[in-house]
């Protein structure tokens, strides 16, 4: 039995969280009917626990990581990596219980539940429309049950943690009665029912026994499925979320009233980074780009992420029809896609979610399709995706594009009017004909193919592999570029992150050095690498 949590048990309360999430992440989906009926409620919630662990247990390995506070890790790494609503105000809970725990001396059970207020009164704060019914009041209740518990002499850790667990569970038992979307679908709200999971998984860590309940009602067999609408719901159409960076407290207000006006389900969670301050903003709009560009407007947004609030059933397949889902992981290269017909489906690199792929899918409507992963990492997760949609009818092939200039390169040569197979034969040769490369900024030190590099280097990758490391984003480019063009090549395709000098500088040596060669360049907007090229 813990007196008090010291830094092991941040770290044990943190595994245990995530374990108990993820044996409990189909049934929260299945609960998620508000703020919209998307069934991710579990899924969210996992993987913003998930990174607040990856970040305890890099900061375990890292020799230099000494001094700073666990609580304040586990926060920042649950900030930067939340997803969705759920996630980005279960950020907000650790951000604000490490706000007032990182800097305690002991953390017993009368500073826990201090904490357990604090960081409820400002995850009201966060939310732009809170409302009763929800995560919210669920986790308001849990942490003035602690405070009642303090407050009648029942100040132990044990004690404490055991009243906000039971509160919590109180509370969100009455949530039925509070919102009439519960109520109607029969549940109680999933993301209250995942921080119970979570203050459950604290008494674990405290007692030593995880508290026995029953277990997460699945939603009625009357309910299930309700609602199902065969169209988006009224309200704005796209989840849109990203961090932002290089901005400040000012500025971060003047974006939260202009995407308050644009749409709904506003979270933004702050947290302070080595690199400075950044906010994680998550919002549902109906127009994307308005939103993308009040980021820009606020700071310096980056791992854009657009989800469309699709409809729960999709769209029946249409006979002999066809389509082509492209993902990608910044704003230009989407529109690019999105210019050739192509369904788009927009999320940072690694971050795709084989249930997202697969509504993108089967919300085409198309019989036959094809899908661009344009990243080696995504190449198995839509795989997956591929095989359940063909368990729904569809015919789905993947095209193993590893860059976003593969898969332009597939679309030029795709004819709606060929056999589907031979179409698709068509495509693969075309993307695997396309040598490609890019230009990024190492985010810590490693040891790579072309030697080791140091945070900050700038590194030139040809088909994966590092072959130049140097101090700037010109010399390596253009020095990528000679080694690819070396080969022989009759275009080059260049996609320009932000910075619009480097394309100016890239084209400028490719016309002086490379003459012959033609050239096309696009933006790739917000979420781009710096540079990234295509050799055909």
């Amino acid at each position: 039995m813990l007196e008090a949590l010291d830094e092991a048990a941040v770290g044990r309360w943190s595994r245990a969280v995530v374990d108990t999430l993820a044996q409990a992440r189909g049934r929260l989906d299945e609960l998620n009917v508000f703020p919209v009926p998307d069934g991710d409620t579990g899924t969210n919630l996992l993987m913003t626990a998930e990174a607040g662990n990856a970040a305890l247990e890099q900061a375990a390995r890292e020799a230099d990581a000494g001094g700073e506070s666990p609580w304040t890790v586990l926060a920042r790494g649950a900030v930067l990596g939340a997803r969705g609503n759920s996630g980005a105000i279960l950020a907000q809970l650790l951000r604000g219980l490490a706000d007032g725990l990182a800097g305690a001396a002991r953390v017993d059970g009368r500073v826990l539940a201090e904490a357990l207020s604090a960081a409820s009164r400002t995850a009201y704060t966060a939310v732009a429309d809170p409302e009763e019914g929800t995560f919210l009041t669920v986790a308001r209740a849990g942490a003035e049950a602690a405070a009642a518990a303090v407050s009648g002499g029942r100040a132990l850790l044990a004690d404490v943690v055991r009243a906000a667990a039971d509160g919590a569970l109180t509370a969100l038992q009455a949530t039925p009665g509070q919102l009439a979307a519960l109520r109607d679908a029969g549940v109680v709200d999933a993301g209250g029912a995942g921080w119970c999971l979570v203050l459950d998984a604290l008494v674990g860590t405290v007692t030593g026994t995880v508290p026995t309940r029953a277990p997460l009602d699945r939603r009625p067999a009357r309910h299930r499925g309700v609602p199902a609408p065969t169209a988006p719901a009224p309200g704005p159409g796209s989840e849109v979320q990203f961090l932002l960076a290089d901005s400040d407290e000012a500025a971060v207000a003047r974006l939260q009233g202009r995407l308050a006006e644009l749409g709904d389900c506003l979270v933004v969670v702050g947290v302070d980074t080595p690199g400075g301050r950044e906010w994680n903003v998550h919002v549902h709009v109906g127009d994307v780009g308005a939103a993308i560009e009040a980021g820009i407007e606020a700071g310096r947004p980056h791992r854009i992420s657009v989800t469309a609030l699709a409809p729960v059933r999709p769209p029946a397949a249409a006979a002999g029809t066809r389509a082509s889902v492209a993902l990608t992981c910044s704003a230009g290269l989407a529109d690019l896609f999105a210019g050739e017909g192509v369904a788009v489906l927009t999320a940072p690199a690694g971050e795709v979610t084989e249930d997202a792929v697969l509504a993108a899918v089967l919300g085409t409507g198309a019989e036959q399709v094809v899908v661009l992963p344009n990243d080696a990492e995504a190449t198995a997760v839509t795989a997956r995706a591929a095989e359940r949609a063909r368990e729904d009818g569809r015919d789905v092939v993947v095209v193993p594009t590893r860059s976003g200039v593969q898969g332009l390169a597939a679309l030029a040569v795709a004819d709606p009017a060929r056999r589907f197979g031979d179409d698709v034969v068509a495509m693969a040769e075309a993307a695997a004909a396309t040598r490609w490369a890019e230009v990024t900024v190492a985010a810590h030190d490693a040891l790579t193919s072309a030697g080791r590099c140091a945070a900050g280097d700038v590194l030139g990758s040809a088909e994966g592999d590092v072959v130049v490391i140097g101090p700037d984003l010109a010399t390596v480019a253009r020095d990528l570029l000679d080694r690819l063009l070396s080969a022989g090549g009759e275009m080059v395709t260049v996609v320009v992150g932000e910075d619009a000098a480097l394309g100016d500088a890239v084209c400028a040596h490719l016309a002086a050095v490379h003459p012959t060669v033609d050239v096309v360049r696009y933006a790739g907007g917000a979420g781009a690498v710096p540079l990234l090229v295509g050799v055909e």
